[in-house]
C-alpha cells in the first residue's frame, strides 16, 4: 500500500505547493487592490462582488468537489485577503455560537471582527452608531414566519440592506450532564422555542420553557446551571462545553432562517439581485391594488409580501416588500418610481446580491 500512496501523495504535496504560491499572489494583488481603494476612500467590502466571484467558481466547477464545498473555501480565501485591507467589524445577536454568528461567517468568512450583542436593537445601535462596519440580524424564519423586532427597526434605521443570507436551522437540546435528570426548565430564544413546540409537547410537557434573550445565551447559562437544558446549535452547546440529549429537534426538517446585513454600504449591482422596500397606502378600497400594479407594468417580480401594523390606532399598516432585481435595473427603476408616486409612504430598504 506504501508503494502506491507515495507517489501520489507526492503529487499532491506538489500541487499543495502550487495553490500556497497561487494564494501568495492572490493576496498580493489584494492588497495592491487595497491602495487603489485607499486612494478613493472605497469600500472594502464588496458583496456584489464576492458574490459573483462565488457563484462563477459554483458555474465553472469541473468536479468532483461540491460547488458548496468550493464557495466555502474561496469565501475564506476572500476573507483572508480582505482582511490585509482592514479587518471588517460585524454586530451580531450573541453571545458567542448563535445562528447569527454562524450567518456572519457564511456571509463574511472568519477572518473578520465579531462583535456579540445583547439583543436586536443593540445590533442596530452598533451599527448605526459605527462601532461595527456592519451588522447582521435575523429577519424571517421558515416555519416560524417574520422576525418582528428587525422589520420595526429596518422601518427607523438610517441604515440599507446590502446582503442576505440563508442557513439550515438543526436545533438541540442539550445539557451539562447529557441527560435530563434534574432538569426543570428548557432555555432558548422565543422563535426556538416555538420551532420546537410540537416536539417538546411530546416529549417534555411538564419542564417550564424559559424564553431568553438568544440560544447562545441559553446554552451559557446551561453551562452554568445543571438545572437548566438548552435548546442551540451544536457549535453553541461545543463552545459552552454541553452535551446533546437530542438532535435535530425542530418541528420542520428544512428549518431555515434568513438574515440581513445592515450597514451604510450602497451596492451595485451583481446580475442577481434584490430590492426590499417598505410602504403604506391610504386606507380606501383597492389602495393595495393599486399600490401594487406598477409591478405587474412593469415586468418586476414579487417575492414577499409582509404587513405590520402603523401603530397608530387608526388600522393602518406598512408593507414589506421584496422585489426581483436591483433598483438600478431599468425595469425596477420605472416601477420604482410609480411606486413613488401612488404610495403614501415609501422607502428601499436596501438592493443586495441574492442568498446564494
Amino acid at each position: 500500500m506504501d508503494s502506491k500512496l507515495k507517489p501520489l501523495r507526492e503529487q499532491i504535496d506538489a500541487i499543495d505547493a502550487q495553490i500556497l504560491d497561487l494564494l501568495s499572489k492572490r493576496a498580493r494583488l489584494a492588497q495592491e487592490v487595497g491602495h487603489v481603494k485607499a486612494e478613493t476612500n472605497a469600500p472594502v467590502f464588496r458583496p456584489e462582488r464576492e458574490a459573483q466571484v462565488l457563484r462563477g467558481v459554483a458555474d465553472r466547477n469541473p468536479g468532483p468537489l461540491a460547488g458548496t464545498d468550493l464557495q466555502t473555501i474561496f469565501r475564506e480565501i476572500m476573507s483572508a485577503c480582505r482582511a490585509l485591507e482592514k479587518r471588517v467589524s460585524v454586530a451580531y445577536l450573541g453571545p458567542e455560537g448563535t445562528f447569527s454568528e454562524q450567518a456572519v461567517f457564511k456571509q463574511f468568512g472568519h477572518a473578520v471582527e465579531g462583535e456579540p450583542c445583547v439583543s436586536i436593537d443593540e445590533v442596530f445601535r452598533a451599527t448605526e452608531a459605527g462601532t461595527a462596519d456592519f451588522g447582521v440580524v435575523p429577519i424571517e424564519n421558515s416555519s416560524e414566519g417574520t422576525i418582528n423586532r428587525t422589520l420595526d427597526l429596518l422601518l427607523q434605521t438610517s441604515l440599507t440592506i446590502s446582503g442576505e443570507i440563508s442557513i439550515p436551522v438543526h436545533h438541540s437540546l442539550m445539557t451539562k450532564s447529557g441527560s435530563m435528570e434534574g432538569i426543570t426548565r428548557i432555555c432558548a430564544h422565543s422563535q426556538a422555542l416555538a420551532q420546537c413546540q410540537a416536539w417538546l409537547n411530546q416529549h417534555f410537557p411538564n419542564i417550564e420553557r424559559q424564553p431568553v434573550a438568544s440560544n447562545g445565551e441559553a446554552a451559557r447559562m446551561a453551562s452554568e446551571d445543571a438545572s437548566v437544558a438548552a435548546i442551540a446549535g451544536e457549535i453553541a452547546g461545543e463552545k459552552y462545553g454541553l452535551q446533546v440529549v437530542h438532535a435535530n429537534i425542530q418541528d420542520d426538517p428544512h428549518n431555515r432562517t434568513r438574515f440581513a446585513v445592515i450597514g451604510r454600504l450602497q451596492t451595485s449591482p451583481s446580475g442577481r439581485d434584490q430590492t426590499s422596500l417598505v410602504l403604506s397606502v391610504p386606507n380606501q378600497p383597492g389602495a393595495v391594488y393599486r399600490m401594487l400594479a406598477p409591478l405587474a407594468e412593469h415586468g418586476v417580480s414579487m417575492t414577499r409580501f409582509e404587513s405590520r401594523p402603523a401603530r397608530t390606532g387608526a388600522w393602518e399598516y406598512y408593507f414589506f416588500v421584496d422585489v426581483e432585481g436591483h433598483a438600478h435595473d431599468e425595469k425596477v427603476v420605472r416601477a420604482l418610481d410609480e411606486l413613488k408616486r401612488t404610495a403614501a409612504f415609501f422607502k428601499v430598504l436596501g438592493s443586495y446580491p441574492l442568498a446564494l
